[in-house]
């Protein structure tokens, strides 16, 4: 995959890189929320900024964007599919890196559940379900009825975190429904960990692979949902 990457010369760079640019490129839909979003921002935008400010026990309320890299893959094994981060974001906190995935949400949700994903399972998904487990620190069964989606975005974060040299990463549902569709969803992916999810609050889940990781939900501006 290359690693060479470009500035982005406006919202119509992030449209260029969807999967499929005319389809996922609707007014009211996280693709373009979103990307109206993070350009108008400089830096994180306000929402996502009181995120990570909600818990100063981890350090992050200072933190500070380096670089933000809309559709980002990162390699899994098990197959040829990526996880395509909406956004993937380098900061600085505390003179530490911190490796952040972002999701975008509006109506959409988060796809298969872990169940509906292994039906008919090749060996290839066997494999890259036990190392999303290992990189995540999962041991064990666990309810199938979470969602694929975010187990492999929250363990793109600590891949990322890993590769960076970053002590600590974050995953971040970036949700521009008023309504918090799909948070129950995240909330039980939470549970994994033996956590209670809350919105607007960042939340620790320990060290996970040698990264300590924090997970988040953060309302964006209804604005964004008529652009």
């Amino acid at each position: 995959m290359p690693r060479i990457y470009v500035p982005t010369t406006g919202v119509e760079s992030w449209q260029a890189l969807l999967a499929d640019p005319v389809k996922h490129w609707k007014t009211g839909y996280s693709a373009k929320s979103l990307a109206y979003s993070w350009e108008e921002a400089e830096g994180f935008p306000a929402e996502i900024k009181e995120l990570f400010a909600s818990a100063p026990e981890h350090g992050l309320e200072d933190i500070e964007l380096l670089l933000a890299i809309p559709e980002h893959k990162v390699p899994l094994p098990g197959g040829s599919t990526q996880s395509q981060n909406d956004v993937f974001v380098l900061g600085k906190a505390a003179r530490q890196l911190v490796a952040i995935a972002i999701e975008g949400k509006v109506s959409e949700p988060f796809g298969p559940t872990v169940g509906e994903w292994l039906t008919d399972a090749s060996s290839g998904k066997h494999e890259r379900l036990s190392y999303l487990k290992e990189v995540l620190g999962l041991a064990g069964e666990f309810d199938p009825n979470v969602r694929y989606q975010l187990l492999h975005r929250t363990a793109s974060a600590v891949i990322e975190a890993k590769r960076c040299n970053a002590p600590k990463a974050a995953m971040v549902v970036h949700s521009f429904r008023q309504t918090n569709e799909w948070f129950e969803d995240y909330a039980s992916f939470w549970k994994l960990f033996g956590v209670v999810a809350q919105i607007g609050a960042l939340g620790g889940v320990g060290d996970r692979n040698g990264v300590e990781l924090c997970l988040g939900w953060a309302k964006g501006a209804a604005r964004y949902l008529d652009r």
